[in-house]
């Protein structure tokens, strides 16, 4: 996928090929689609700078990948994993990290898709002072009766933070023809690869995946 939307360094920058945008504090998004929350292990230390594949992951949060290598399984069931511990990451987290995939689009074009990748940090948890995590964001979008690909949604860094983590405000209501647009585009072939798992090969090999910066609509 060659269009995603970038919160390295606590800068949003949205990426189309070899264009770069300038670094924003938040952007007026569509939601487009979803991927289920997923989860990946790193072994080593983190290096933004360098693409790799994950050790181990899992599709559906529960038990590894198919095609994770069995040497490589760290655990029969992710419930049981040692990766799966507080504690076992950095800053006394996980060392196996949830993260959720959306593809998005800007308002004022409908028709290009990028891939958004969302930390844990920006999908669980409680917001103060009206700042909504993902899942936040859904269950009240959901109790006002509106879907999340209904609306514009800002989507802004938490400038406090010193890992990346996103909020999520409800700016306006689509249009009709807007909402034929989102509803035309969430089943294109773009939006199915920016959601899509990636297919590693194994955790020495270099992923043909760029560094990425989604989530699950129907979260509770």
């Amino acid at each position: 996928m060659d269009r995603r939307i970038s919160i390295r360094n606590g800068e949003m920058r949205y990426i189309n090929g070899d264009v770069t945008s300038q670094a924003q504090d938040s952007m007026d998004l569509v939601i487009v689609n979803a991927a289920p929350i997923s989860r990946s292990y790193f072994s080593g230390e983190f290096d933004p700078d360098k693409v790799r594949a994950p050790k181990c992951w899992s599709a559906n949060t529960q038990t590894p990948a198919e095609d994770v290598p069995e040497e490589q399984k760290q655990s029969g069931r992710c419930m049981d994993c040692p990766q799966n511990v507080r504690g076992s990451g950095s800053n006394g987290g996980r060392a196996c990290r949830f993260s959720q995939r959306l593809a998005v689009a800007f308002e004022d074009d409908l028709t290009v898709v990028y891939r958004l990748q969302l930390p844990a940090t920006s999908i669980y948890g409680r917001g103060g002072s009206g700042h909504k995590p993902l899942q936040e964001y859904v269950k009240l979008l959901a109790a006002r009766g509106y879907g999340a690909t209904t609306l514009v949604t800002r989507v802004y860094l938490d400038k406090e933070s010193v890992i990346p983590k996103l909020y999520f405000k409800p700016v306006r209501s689509l249009s009709g023809e807007e909402l034929e647009a989102v509803e035309d585009i969430s089943t294109h072939a773009d939006t199915i690869e920016a959601i899509q798992q990636d297919k590693y090969v194994s955790a020495g090999a270099t992923s043909p995946f760029g560094v990425v910066d989604g989530f699950e609509l129907d979260a509770n």
